[in-house]
This record gives structure tokens, sequence and C-alpha cells, in this order.
């Protein structure tokens, strides 16, 4: 195949084939995507998910009898069953919420994750609610690695359990996935989080999506952020950082407990796009991203949504 679309070609593309989607991608066969020398990537995503491993009660004001990690799993498996190449990321607060947390201190939460199958995850602030030490005692219970490039772990025992990022490779396309953490001060008790030393996401980011983009040669660069949608201050913020960096195609975002419908679209450093895209919190909604990459693993689209869990 040659190494780029011709026009008339990818107008085809862009207009036969979200023609066909409408709101999704999921119903167009992967065969009628390799016919035309385009293949799907889908990235499902979940944030501030609080220990909700039972649906939300029925009496619930706001969220009556929602979310459970049983009706995501079954919605997992069903995706997985249409979309081969499908990624499932986390974007932190993993703990901390309900009395599963309380009694067992983060397990039966890890225990799930790696039942859904989880690819990668990022740390929140409530992540540490049980200090560093009472965290590496669950990660053998997670089957799945966990990301951060700003936090200086290096005087810490949880330094050999956090990588900076994470290469996946699905039918060729290969995705760059790193994190970015909170300023944990005024967050976590001190007492919980010695030695962990807070380090600027902006500089970091834009380093670590560049190597991952330029070097590794990534088709897709994805930043795990817990960094908060955005603030009325100047505070660091995912759409701060999507706007002041550039080589990040996706951010997927936490701590904020924001519900976005679809990913909001802000313009990087270069005035090239970047989604931004959140779930809000208590696993009531699963973030699906589907991508249409060429055969070089140049984009030509992109359809999301937000699944209710209910």
């Amino acid at each position: 195949m040659a190494a780029y679309i011709k026009t008339n070609r990818r107008e085809f593309l862009l207009t036969g084939i979200k023609a066909l989607a409408f709101t999704t991608l999921a119903g167009i066969p992967s065969e009628i995507l390799a016919a035309r020398g385009v293949k799907r990537l889908t990235i499902l995503h979940t944030n501030d998910t609080h220990s909700r491993i039972d649906p939300f009660p029925a009496n619930d004001p706001k969220f009556p009898g929602m979310g459970g990690v049983a009706r995501r799993t079954t919605i997992i498996r069903q995706i997985r069953n249409e979309s081969e190449n499908v990624l499932l990321l986390d974007a932190g607060d993993i703990f901390q919420g309900t009395p599963y947390f309380n009694l067992f201190g983060g397990e039966v939460e890890f225990k799930a994750m790696t039942a859904m199958g989880y690819d990668a995850a990022t740390l929140g602030n409530h992540d540490f609610d049980n200090g560093i030490e009472g965290l590496i005692r669950q990660l053998p219970h997670a089957k799945f690695p966990f990301l951060n490039i700003n936090y200086d772990l290096s005087n810490t025992a949880l330094d050999a359990h956090v990588e900076k990022f994470r290469i996946f490779e699905r039918d060729g396309i290969k995705v760059g996935v790193f994190g970015v953490g909170i300023e944990l001060k005024g967050l976590v008790d001190e007492r919980l989080t010695t030695n962990i030393h807070y380090q600027d996401p902006l500089e970091l980011a834009n380093k670590t999506a560049s190597h991952l983009k330029n070097d590794r040669n990534c088709h897709l660069v994805i930043c795990l952020s817990h960094l908060g949608y955005r603030y009325e201050n100047s505070k660091i913020s995912d759409t701060v950082l999507a706007m002041n960096t550039k080589n990040i195609d996706l951010s997927l975002g936490g701590h904020t407990h924001t519900f976005l419908d679809e990913p909001v679209i802000v313009k990087n450093s270069e005035e090239k796009n970047v989604l931004i895209a959140q779930t809000g919190w208590g696993g009531i909604r699963l973030g699906r991203i589907d991508f249409l990459l060429e055969e070089k693993g140049r984009k030509v689209s992109h359809v999301s949504s937000a699944i209710k869990i209910s």
C-alpha cells in the first residue's frame, strides 16, 4: 500500500465509514475496514471508580442502581468480542469510598480490574490513602502496570513498581501510554507519601510524548492524567497540559469527577487537535473512543461514546 492515501480515497473513508458508523464504529466489520486499508483501535477508559464494586443503591438520589463491576465486565467482554484491537485504561483514584477498601485495602479492586483485563493505570491521590506500604501490599493483585512520570519515587520502595510509560501494539498499531499525577501536598497526609516529590508535569509530558512519538515511532500517544479536567485559576490541568504540549493525541483524565459525554478537542502548542476525555466517577460510565487509522498508522477519524452502566 502507498505511504499515503490520495485525497479522493481519504474523502471516501471519512464520509463512507463515518456514515456507516453513525455514533459508533462497533458495527463495522473489521474485514470491511481492512479491505479499505484501515484499522480500528478501541480505547476503553475509566477514572475515579473509588472502590465501587457494587452498583449504587436503588435509592441513591443521583445514580440509582447504576454502575457495578459485574456490569462493566459484561460490557467490556461484549466490546472485545466486537473489536479485535482494544486497550482498557484507568486514570486513577481506584481506592477509597466503600467498605471494600476499608476492609480489604484495595485487594478487591485490583483483582476485579485484573479480571476485566485492564492494560494500564495511573495513580490518583486516593490510591495513597493507606500510604506507600499499603499500596505496595496490594500491587501483587494488579496484573497490569502503573504509569507515572512526574512523581519522583527514587527514594521510596514504590520506585520499583511504577513505570514511566508502556508501549502497546495492536495489529501493528503502536500506542505509547504514560501517566501524570496531581500534586499530593494538601490532598494526602504527608506522612503517607514520605519522599515522593512532585515534578512539573508539563516539561516531563513534552519530553515523554516526544520520545514516544519520534524515537519509539508510536502511532498514538495517550496521557493517563489525574490532574483534573480544568480549573478557574492557573492550576495545572488536563486542558492546560494539552494546550502547552505536543505529540499527545489523547488525554484520559480523572480527579475532578467530570462527566464528559464526548471528548473535548483542544489545540496543542502546534495547533494540532488533542482529545480530552473523562467519565465522571463511581464506575457508572465506561468511556469508549474508536480510532480509525490508515495502514501506515495515520489517524483518519475517531468516534466516541460514554457508555452508561445501568
